[in-house]
């Protein structure tokens, strides 16, 4: 991963330069859900994971059955039901991940448009993760740059306002449809 760069300074007329030496060949992906309930802080739940074979053939990203498993710790978390709103990523749009999602009665799923970055509350997460514990690093490891990023993301999960500006910042607005009387 090549180190997000963000202002810093430096003695007048010296450019800092921040030297990287190749690229790694490791693989990290992470999965995160911005969660949201009327009446409730706003939570983060996110999942790390390592590709180790990815060179091998095996896979360089989530599985739709990592996807599942996140669903599932999301419900036990939050206690209730939930209503997925995904972007269009082809793992999130895969039969088996969808014959789970309609299999539960506790699950829900809708899809943003196509090439909507700015609908997904989570790409403002990803936005503020590389430019606060990202930026100005030069990783010195693959342990280096999980440890930045876990506790990167462990710190956004406090900060619940920050969440709701995440989704602030997509313009849509959270409604519930009205009881009906009987």
């Amino acid at each position: 991963m090549t180190p997000p760069t963000s202002h810093t300074w430096a003695k007048r007329g010296d450019t800092p330069v921040i030297r990287v030496r190749g690229r790694s060949q490791r693989r990290y992906s992470i999965a995160a859900l911005a969660c949201y309930k009327p009446g409730e802080r706003s939570r983060l739940i996110y999942r790390p994971r390592r590709h180790t074979d990815h060179k091998r053939g095996g896979r360089r990203s989530f599985a739709w059955t990592d996807y599942r498993d996140l669903l599932k710790a999301a419900h036990r978390q939050l206690g209730g039901p939930v209503i997925l709103i995904w972007d269009n990523l082809n793992v999130h749009k895969d039969r088996r991940l969808r014959a789970f999602i309609d299999a539960q009665d506790w699950l829900t799923a809708y899809h943003l448009p196509p090439y909507a970055p700015d609908l997904n509350p989570v790409e403002g997460i990803w936005s503020l993760l590389r430019r606060s514990s990202q930026a100005n690093t030069a990783f010195t490891d693959p342990d280096h740059l999980i440890t930045t990023l876990r506790h990167g993301l462990r710190r956004l999960q406090y900060r619940s306002d920050t969440i709701d500006g995440c989704l602030t910042e997509t313009r849509l607005t959270m409604t519930t449809p009205r009881l009906q009387t009987q």
